[in-house]
Order: C-alpha cells, then structure tokens, then sequence
C-alpha cells in the first residue's frame, strides 16, 4: 500500500527540510566599560566637583566609560556632602579617563584634594575624569574593576 506523502507530519519529502523557525532580525550592540562608585561619589562627578577617582588600582585603560551608582551608598559621606536621597544601583552618567595619577606620599595626595575630596585611604592612583555627562538612568547591577555593559 502506497501513502501520500503530505499525511505523514514528520515526513517532508527526500530533499525538502523542516520549516526554519522564525529568527529574531540581529540587533547590533556597542559594549562600553562601567565603573561603579559608592554614592555620593558618582553624584559628585556628574556635578563637576569631583574630577579624580581615587583607586587602590592602576589602570591601561584610556578613553570613555559609564558611571555606575552602586546600590549601597556610602551614608557618612552622604551625610558629609548634605545629600539625602541619590539614585543608586543604575548607570549615572559617563565620562573620559584621559590620565591616572600615582600619588607617591600624603603631601602630593593633599594638593590634589579639592579634586578627588578624599584621603588617601581610598587608595594612591588618581584618575583624570573629563567630559563628563548624565545620561537617562539605566538599571543595572554593579561589579568591581571595569567591566563590560552591552548597549542596545
């Protein structure tokens, strides 16, 4: 007994396949490098009155990134620069490393202390912030170093 063969569902023919399933169309991304910051410190960059971070790290890096307020803000400096409420745990704004200081004793750190309004507990390698620009608030979860945000 001989069957067509369009009734058997799982049979297409010798040289025909499966339907494809639909794709979705391939959206193209940019990564860009995320640095996170305990508010109020990423605050006081989009301000303009903090234009080095100060890291226990040194860093090749060179060029634009995004600013991260980490979801637990630091309460003593909050309090220590009158900020009550900032957002935290979104992308804040971004900015351009263009350089990394390395303060070799507590007399250099000091002459910079109006721009990174920090002691040197925070760490000796100072880095250079330019262009910096708030962005529309992006939520997202916080990491350490540098890392990597894919934008859409």
């Amino acid at each position: 007994m001989v069957t067509a063969v369009g009734r058997n569902p799982t049979f297409y023919g010798f040289n025909s396949h499966p339907p494809l399933k639909p794709t979705l169309p391939r959206r193209d991304f940019i990564k860009m490098k995320v640095l996170s910051l305990k508010q109020p410190f990423a605050e006081l960059i989009m301000q303009g009155r903090k234009t080095i971070e100060l890291r226990r790290w040194n860093t090749n890096f060179r060029g634009e990134f995004l600013i991260h307020a980490s979801k637990i803000p630091d309460e003593k400096a909050m309090n220590k620069f009158g900020f009550d409420n900032l957002p935290c745990g979104f992308i804040v704004g971004k900015a351009k490393l263009v350089d990394v200081k390395k303060y070799k004793d507590e007399v250099e750190h000091n002459k910079d202390k109006n721009k990174h309004l920090a002691s040197d507990f925070w760490g000796n390698y100072g880095f250079v912030l330019e262009d910096v620009k708030r962005l529309k608030i992006i939520p997202t979860k916080g990491k350490l170093g540098f890392w990597e945000f894919r934008i859409i």
